[in-house]
């Protein structure tokens, strides 16, 4: 109900606030950022995964009768979905729907003409063809390319675009104010949701011995990468204090483990990264949407640990290559499994590139539901690092920005907005402001229509007016 208009006011006010120059150094260093994180939790997961070993070929006799559905999709389907949804053909319709391949079933019959001129009809082996299918999802990332280029416009105008600017800095305003009252329900929905869960379970005691392991070791990856990769990497470009810097985000990281869905979050990560932590809104509003949408930092461990899970259950033996295909599959996979709660869809892909059996993924089903929540919170933290570390980068460069007219008149309207309450009544005229206005004496008259004056005096030569 509100990622929508979040999405698009957010990252229109803050590109709109910067130069384009200074724009594409955050862009790029977002990318950049975001891929190198992903991969490195992918190769802790690799790591790890093939330390403990909690594959156990025991564990395929308890597998259920539930199964996943096969698909033909390959990660090169995947990646080239998410290139047509960047640039979607109806950006209104982006809103609602995005693109995905979808293999359906063809069956060509073909038809033999006897010498006698009768017709024989045959049906010919089917076959998988490729189609181009809409889904009811919102295309986050064709709504911020499109935004992006939209915000970098109107920078580019700059006070001709003024009025459009407003527009959106109010609206943002708006939407963050009206965010905050339905915030106060959020421990309800959280509570509720994770119970929901929980009560689904049949069997939570058998499920735990038997996942034991697998569960650990996927835990164990998600917090290494959380308390030791990505903390590094921040003191390393920031030398300032990462477990301070965690802290600010304590309620972000509570709202992900609950929602499962990084999108979901978003208007709580705004607030505790420009309210506690005091990042520049122009940062936080262009990189936490795009790493809503490619940074999977959590998903990319847990599919690699799955992965090699699902081959050491059947006891396979994976080269240097195989480890290598798997890594660089997950980090593009995991990049097209979007901001909402996914299930195992994007480990087929995987497992298909390397040819192992996608049967056994039915027992990881047991658990997912918690692990979704945790790698959740995972990709939610690795985000807000990202803003911290390229605010960091980029602060010298928006100091520069600051210097605009523009610039400082927009700031200055932004954050009478933030700091107005709306159970305060505005400011006080004040009754002892003093306005003069003279008339020159050449222009103290005029003529009136109807009257038997030509002319008429309307002060004396001195002709002040006093408020």
């Amino acid at each position: 109900m509100v990622i929508l208009p979040l999405i698009i006011s957010s990252v229109i006010s803050a590109l709109a606030q910067i130069r384009p120059s200074h724009a594409g150094r955050i862009g790029s260093l977002t990318v950049l950022y975001y891929l190198t994180t992903t991969f490195l939790a992918t190769f802790t997961g690799i790591i790890l995964v093939s330390s403990i070993h909690p594959g156990d070929p025991k564990l395929i006799d308890y597998i259920g009768n539930g199964t996943l559905e096969d698909t033909a999709l390959s990660t090169l389907d995947t990646f080239l979905d998410q290139i047509r949804n960047m640039f979607p053909e109806n950006i209104v319709q982006a809103t609602f729907q995005q693109v995905h391949t979808e293999y359906k079933e063809v069956r060509p019959k073909i038809q033999k003409i006897g010498s006698g001129g009768n017709a024989t009809n045959f049906t010919a082996a089917s076959y998988m063809k490729p189609t181009l299918e809409h889904e009811n999802e919102m295309n986050v990332l064709g709504l911020i390319v499109f935004c992006t280029g939209f915000g970098v416009i109107l920078s580019i105008l700059g006070e001709q675009a003024r009025l459009m600017i407003n527009f959106f800095i109010v609206l943002d305003a708006v939407i963050m104010k009206w965010i905050s009252a339905l915030m106060w329900c959020y421990p309800i929905g959280i509570f509720s949701l994770v119970c929901t869960n929980i009560v689904g379970i049949e069997d939570l005691t058998e499920m735990a011995q038997d996942l034991a392991m697998y569960v650990v070791t996927v835990i164990c990856g998600l917090m290494i990468h959380s308390l030791l990769t990505l903390p590094l990497l921040y003191f390393i470009f920031t030398r300032n204090s990462p477990f301070q810097f965690m802290t600010g985000v304590l309620q972000a990281l509570a709202t992900a483990f609950g929602t499962a869905s990084s999108g979901a979050t978003l208007p709580v990560t705004f607030r505790s990264l420009e309210e506690n932590l005091k990042i520049d809104r122009r940062v936080t509003r262009f990189v936490l949407p795009l790493g809503a949408t490619i940074s999977m930092d959590g998903t990319a461990l847990y599919e690699a640990v799955a992965v090699i899970f699902v081959a050491q259950l059947h006891e396979i033996e994976l080269s240097l290559f195989d480890l290598f295909t798997i890594s660089v599959t997950t980090t593009v996979a995991s990049i097209g499994s979007g901001s909402v709660p996914a299930g195992l869809d994007t480990i087929v892909l995987v497992l298909k590139t390397v040819g192992l059996p996608t049967k056994e993924l039915s027992l990881l089903l047991l658990v997912d539901w918690l692990l979704d929540r945790i790698r959740t919170s995972v990709n939610v933290l690795g985000d807000s690092f990202g803003c911290g570390i390229i605010y960091h980068m980029t602060r010298e460069k928006l100091d520069e920005a600051d210097k605009d007219e523009l610039v400082q008149q927009l700031k200055s309207e932004i954050m009478m907005l933030n700091d107005f309450d709306g159970n305060s009544p505005p400011p006080p005229a004040r009754l002892n402001t003093q306005v003069s206005l003279t008339i020159p004496p050449e222009r103290n008259n005029r003529k009136i229509s109807g009257s038997t004056e030509e002319k008429r005096s309307l002060m004396d030569v001195s002709n002040e007016f006093h408020v």
